[in-house]
Parts: structure tokens; C-alpha cells; sequence
């Protein structure tokens, strides 16, 4: 913008600034590629997304998120039956470590996923990476139903066990950072929390979704056919059924169009862009080099939220079975509720944070964990189902907390030539290390000190991590994403901002590729609208 509208709002930051790069970035920018000096946001810049096409896109992105928590819960909720499929001869204990081993190293493999698909997903674009990692994942969940028992092909069954699990990481490496862009992509500003959290209800309730498989399948068979019904052939079904679910979310992705955002970025993209400019789509190293500073912070967030998320539903099944002495049906009848009202919740939370900012949503996330957890897991080694079910929708909370404003939150920290990539580095590291091991982390720290309240503080130590890296964090509720236009619901809306951007806190032109682009079918410019 120019500088007398700058002055008139000091709490506008330059984009440049604010990305810790180069301070001769702007002027190193072609008129192709990047905002051209003192101009100013016009009509003809903004893009309008109409209200049915951001349904499509959530919809069709949803259903990925589904199949991928669909096998988290199904493996989750399956782990002490598949200790006796995988690791029979082994010590009981031990051999619970070697199936959450399976679940920890999948998640180590994601970084990978994250490293190649992240940046793929820069380049190609959105919806071709997330077409892919779909159907990885389908594939790999439908096989280790068909896999042999370590009874058949003894120690073989769990590496082909781990081998599967691996290619499922390196497939949820590029899905939920591609996932959570593209929805960040394609939603309004003003309502991105909104529609954004959808796509984490969708998680939770292909958890709970799975969860409610397991039950099912567990009550048909044992009534069938006995007692041992589940580790003679009965996990296989739950697997199994991912091979329809997969069918239909595949379909899905194939009908998912391309985010607006990218497709202008693509077009005024330097087929050389500047090593300089943070706004630019860079390699690897060079999106390290540009943003590590924001990747800290999301790998920080990252990391209590999926510590808390992880607990609640990967590790809560065998916490419950084996420390707290209830029963397999049990673990898994017992937190469907609580998840399904978890994920009524989250829509409510991202129009919150909308309106607060999610910021605040947050620091109510630290403040929430560091206050329920311990009580939370006092609660539930009392073992009534009473205590349990309040016990759980006390771990929930937070976790709610943590996840709504997460989607909208972590990909706005990014400019959108290296969105994907970025968030694929950041989110897939943190949540590797410390979210998808927190079922290892969390029965080894019961094993080691005898202490079951390990869990609880476990969770909490990231909370006060992430509650440091809050205060650094820029807020991005009701703000364009750095490196586009403003996205709206209708003309009329477009006017009404162009009309006040110089009274309008929320805008920063400096990091918006100010030229107008040719319409687009999903998404208009609002001067071509009629």
C-alpha cells in the first residue's frame, strides 16, 4: 500500500518484515511475480468463491481426513487384539510396545512423505497431490487386513506389518498439510475458521468411526463364533472395509477443483523467482532459510495438539484396557460419543476464532489443558463408566481447543508459494516426534516409573511450549493469506472492502500479487461478475 495509508495504521507490519527476509526482497520482484509498488487493492483483485464451490472443496477434502482417522481408530482401538496377532510368544507387555512401535513408526516416515510431497504439491498443485495421497492410503489400510499372523510366518507378519504403516506415512505426509491448505485456500477470510475446522471433524469422525467398527465387528463375531472370534479373523474386517470407504473418497478427490490462490500464484510465478524474495516458491532449503522462524511456532502448536489428540484417541483404548482393567468393547464403545460431540463442537470453535482471533482460542487451549488433565486421568482410574465418559470429555476439551483453530491457523503462517511445502516440513516433523509416539512414549513412561498419571504431564509439557511460541505468533484471523488476494462471498462484499482498505487493519498489499488474472470456473474475480 502506499506509504501514507501505511502510516495511518502503525500496527500494519511489511510482509517482508514480518518474514524475517531480505529487505530488498520487494524491489527485486518483477512486475510478473509479485506486488507492484504503491498499488493499491482495486475490485478486479479480489477473488469471490462462492459459497457452493467452498462446500465442494471442503466435502471433497473431508472425506480424506475420514479414511486416514478411519485406520487411525481401527488401529488404535484394535492394538491389544493385534498384539496376539503380530507378537504371539512374546511377553504381553512387550509385545503391546511392538504393535504401538508400528503406530510411532509410521509417523516417523512422514517427514519424508512431507519433504517430497510438500513441495510436489507447490509446483503441481493441490488437488493432484491430494488425489495421490488418498489413494496411498486406501491401498496400504486395505492390505494389512490380508496380511499373514506371526502364527503363519512368524516375526514376517510384523515387518510386513510395519513395511504397510510406513507407506501409510509417507501418504499422510502430504495429506493433512495439503489438506489443511487447500481448504485454507479456498475459504472466505472472514469465515476461513469456520470452514476450515470441517475438515477436522471429519478426522475425529473417522475415528469414532472406526471405533464404532471395532465394536460392532467385536460384538458380531464373538457372538458367532466365540470369545477368541477377534484375533482368529475378525480384525481383518474393520480393514477391509477401507476398501469402499477408499473407493468413494477417491472419487471424491477426483472431483475436488484447484484453489484459486494457486492458480494465481501459478500464473504470475518467474520461471527463475528470487532467492531473496520469502514470497517466492523456493526449494527445500530455501523455505527453511525464509521461514524457519513460523515453522518453530507451527511445529510447537503441532505438537500439544497432537499430544493431547493422540491420547485421547490412539492411546486412550490401551490405556483403558490395561491400566484402567476395562474392557476392549468398552475402550471402544466408550469414546465414540465423546468424540462425536468433540467434533459437533469444533465448527463452533472456528467461528470463534473468526471472530476473536486464534489467538485467544488458543491460549484458552494451554490454560484448559494445564488445568483439566491431571484431574481428568484421576477420573478415569476410578474405572465407573460415569467417571470414564466425564474423565474423557475432560481430556477432549483442550483437545478441541488445540485442533479448531489449527487448520486456518497453521497454513496462514506461510506464503502461498510454499504453503504446501512449508506446512509439509513443519507439521509432519512435530507431529512425528511428538504426536504420533505419544501411545509409545506415554505406556513406556507407565512401564518405567510405575506412575499413571505419566500421560497427563506428558500433554501438559507441550502445552507450556506451545503457550511459549504463542507470543511470537502473528494473529491471521480476518486477514488475506500472505501471498494472495482477498477471498470474499460475494461482489458486493469485494466493493465494500476495496472501499475501505484504507481504513481496514486486516489488509497488507505489500504481500499480495496485486494483477489481475483471468476468471476462473470455481473461482471468480469480482470485477468480471455480474
Amino acid at each position: 500500500m502506499p506509504p501514507e495509508h501505511a502510516a495511518a495504521h502503525p500496527d500494519r507490519t511489511p510482509v517482508d518484515a514480518r518474514l524475517a527476509s531480505a529487505p530488498d526482497a520487494s524491489a527485486a520482484r518483477t512486475a510478473g511475480s509479485a506486488p507492484q509498488a504503491g498499488r493499491r487493492l482495486e475490485v478486479d483483485d479480489v477473488l469471490v468463491v462462492r459459497t457452493g464451490r467452498v462446500r465442494k472443496a471442503i466435502t471433497g477434502t473431508v472425506v480424506g481426513n475420514f479414511m486416514e482417522w478411519f485406520d487411525f481408530g481401527i488401529y488404535g482401538y484394535l492394538a491389544v487384539t493385534m498384539t496376539a496377532v503380530f507378537t504371539s510368544g512374546l511377553d504381553e507387555n512387550l509385545g503391546l510396545l511392538v504393535v504401538l512401535l508400528g503406530f510411532a513408526i509410521s509417523f516417523l516416515v512422514r517427514p519424508i512423505g512431507g519433504l517430497v510431497l510438500g513441495p510436489l504439491g507447490d509446483r503441481i498443485g493441490r488437488q493432484k497431490v491430494l488425489f495421490f495421497t488418498m489413494a496411498m492410503m486406501a491401498l496400504a489400510t486395505a492390505l494389512i487386513g490380508l496380511l499373514p499372523t506371526s502364527g503363519q510366518i512368524g516375526g514376517w507378519a510384523i515387518v510386513l506389518l510395519y513395511a504397510l504403516k510406513m507407506l501409510q506415512g509417507f501418504s499422510t505426509g502430504g495429506e493433512y498439510a495439503g489438506a489443511s491448505t487447500y481448504v485454507t485456500e479456498f475459504a472466505p477470510d472472514r469465515s476461513r475458521g469456520f470452514w476450515a475446522s470441517w475438515l477436522d471433524v471429519g478426522s475425529y469422525v473417522g475415528f469414532a468411526a472406526g471405533a464404532s467398527t471395532v465394536a460392532l465387528v467385536t460384538w458380531i463375531t464373538t457372538s458367532i463364533s466365540g470369545a477368541d472370534a477377534m484375533v482368529e479373523y475378525g480384525w481383518r474386517i474393520p480393514f477391509l472395509i477401507a476398501i469402499p470407504l477408499g473407493v468413494v473418497a477417491i472419487w471424491f478427490r477426483l472431483r475436488i477443483p484447484e484453489t484459486p490462490a494457486f492458480e494465481q500464484q501459478l500464473e504470475q510465478a518467474d520461471a527463475e523467482p528470487d532467492a531473496g524474495d520469502p514470497l517466492a516458491r523456493h526449494g527445500i532449503l530455501g523455505t527453511i532459510r525464509h521461514h524457519w522462524r513460523v515453522m518453530l511456532i507451527a511445529a510447537a502448536i503441532v505438537a500439544a495438539t497432537n499430544t493431547a489428540g493422540y491420547a485421547l484417541t490412539s492411546y486412550m483404548p490401551s490405556y483403558l484396557e490395561r491400566t484402567v482393567g476395562t474392557s476392549n468393547l468398552f475402550a471402544a464403545i466408550v469414546t465414540v460419543p465423546v468424540l462425536i460431540g468433540m467434533s459437533a463442537l469444533l465448527p463452533v470453535l472456528g467461528r470463534l476464532s473468526d471472530r476473536v482471533g486464534r489467538k485467544p482460542v488458543y491460549v484458552a487451549a494451554v490454560a484448559a489443558t494445564l488445568t483439566l488433565m491431571v484431574p481428568a486421568f484421576w477420573l478415569m482410574q476410578m474405572g465407573e463408566v460415569w467417571s470414564v465418559v466425564v474423565a474423557l470429555c475432560m481430556v477432549a476439551l483442550p483437545v478441541a481447543l488445540w485442533v479448531a483453530p489449527s487448520t486456518s491457523a497453521l497454513p496462514a503462517l506461510f506464503p502461498t508459494a510454499t504453503r504446501f511445502g512449508a506446512m509439509g516440513i513443519a507439521f509432519n516433523i512435530s507431529v512425528s516426534l511428538f504426536g504420533g509416539t505419544t501411545p509409545l512414549f506415554s505406556e513406556a513412561l507407565i512401564q518405567l516409573t510405575g506412575n499413571t498419571y505419566m500421560p497427563a504431564f506428558y500433554i501438559m509439557l507441550f502445552a507450556v511450549l506451545a503457550g511459549i511460541a504463542l507470543l511470537t505468533m502473528r494473529e491471521s484471523a480476518k486477514r488475506p493469506l500472505v501471498g494472495s488476494v482477498p477471498t470474499v462471498e460475494t461482489r458486493a462484499e469485494a466493493v465494500e472492502l476495496v472501499e475501505g482498505q484504507d481504513d481496514n487493519p486486516y489488509l497488507d498489499t505489500a504481500s499480495m500479487p496485486l494483477i489481475a488474472s483471468a476468471p476462473d470456473p470455481d473461482a471468480e474475480l469480482a470485477g468480471t461478475r455480474s
